[in-house]
């Protein structure tokens, strides 16, 4: 029975490519990659989805943190390392990580390392996850290691929330304002339309506009505009589904004028943070920047970071192909290079990412500053337009009456 596989690899050019795949066996996508010149790097069967869960899935960054902090506890207090999994596969909230802990503890007892036990389950454990525990094996310093891991998801995870909460009043506040004007449009203004009727006469022009509008969206306008936005949400859904569609689009988020800027400090956040707990995990620089590359999450730092990493193939030093690139602040490929002469590369990423947190906390502080009297005079400015225009020939009728 043909089953869709999730893989990727990488093409002749050294780019890291991925999609899906349906064919009856993991050995049947790596022949089919191979034809068109990739190689397969992971391959993982998609899993099936009922009610819109994915089974399988469902273990949180918070659910990772504390078995990661419980687990390097056990590891520094000399517990073995099975006995430490199997406490904790009986011992953690979530019940899809239990599981998985389980088959993680099978795997170490026949013989597998740690990481390699991990890399088994990419949608629980990340690359960078699966990497930095591998270097942690290989320099007999796994609990460290997972103490550092443990820190770099909670700090990650502070950074997701940052963004989320920039974007969710703004999202809120205008889904509701656009609620309110479609509410008074729809149900109220057709009542003052029918009385206006009755009256006779010309309308006041803010009026005719108003009663025009309300008529177009109560009819067939408002089905068109509803068909509009569903179709435009399904076709940049589609358009993201493709690795040029991406790339594209993210080019665009990253030049608009008030989110861009935003996106941007993230980026460059998220990028110093992740190398910069590689490298000092142990991890070799050009694994870093791939494992970096593939964790993102923008396709155009993702090419950035890979061109990066093709320049220090090419035997230059991390700093002069950041600079080519021109994706990050000239601050930051300085700060490199800085650290890179001195041999503290990773202290000098470290710095640089606490001070983008903090230049992202400013960005969303001001972007919630600038946005919050915006919305308010949108709202307040659109609801009041269409009350002054309904009253508007009630108040021309009284004056006539007087």
């Amino acid at each position: 029975m043909a089953t869709v596989f999730q893989w990727s690899g990488k093409n002749p050019k050294g780019a890291i490519e991925s999609g899906e795949i349906t064919a009856n066996s993991k050995e049947d996508v790596i022949a089919q990659l191979r034809k068109k010149n990739i190689v397969a790097t992971l391959v993982t069967e998609k899993q099936k989805k009922i009610g819109g869960f994915s089974l399988g899935g469902g273990v949180k960054d918070k659910d990772i943190v504390v078995f990661t902090r419980q687990f390097a506890t056990m590891i520094d207090a000399g517990l073995p390392l099975v006995q430490a999994l199997d406490i904790l596969s009986n011992q953690v909230e979530n019940k899809n990580l239990g599981k998985t802990l389980l088959q993680v503890k099978s795997d170490v007892e026949s013989g597998a390392t740690y990481a390699d036990a991990l890399k088994k389950h990419p949608r629980v454990f990340s690359e960078l996850y699966v990497n930095m525990v591998a270097a942690g094996e290989a320099g007999g310093i796994l609990d460290t290691i997972l103490n550092r891991l443990a820190l770099y998801i909670e700090k990650a995870m502070k950074l997701k929330k940052k963004v989320k909460g920039a974007l969710v009043y703004p999202t809120v506040v205008t889904t509701i304002a656009i609620l309110v004007i479609a509410v008074i449009m729809i149900f109220v203004v057709p009542t003052f339309t029918k009385m206006f009727a009755q009256l006779g006469g010309t309308l006041p022009l803010p009026t005719r506009i108003v009663v025009g509008l309300s008529n177009f969206i109560a009819g067939v306008g408002g089905l068109i505009i509803l068909g509009a936005i569903i179709g435009s949400v399904i076709g940049i859904v589609q358009i993201r589904r493709t690795e040029k569609g991406k790339y594209y689009t993210d080019k665009i988020l990253l030049k608009m004028p008030i989110f861009g800027v935003l996106l941007n400090k993230v980026a460059v956040a998220k990028f110093t943070r992740t190398l910069g707990t590689l490298v000092s995990s142990g991890v070799p620089i050009l694994d870093g920047l791939e494992i970096t590359a593939k964790t993102s999450g923008n396709k155009v730092i993702e090419y950035a970071i890979m061109d990066v990493r093709k320049g220090v193939v090419g035997g230059k030093t991390l700093a002069e192909p950041i600079t080519k690139a021109k994706v990050f602040p000239p601050m930051v490929t300085h700060m490199i290079a800085v650290g890179e002469s001195t041999g503290a590369l990773d202290a000098m990423l470290s710095k640089i990412a606490d001070f983008y947190d903090d230049e992202v906390d400013v960005a969303v502080s001001n972007l919630t500053a600038m946005m919050e009297p915006l919305l308010m005079v949108f709202l307040g400015g659109s609801v009041g337009f269409i009350v002054v225009a309904m009253y508007l020939p009630i108040f021309k009728l009284i004056t006539l009456i007087k």
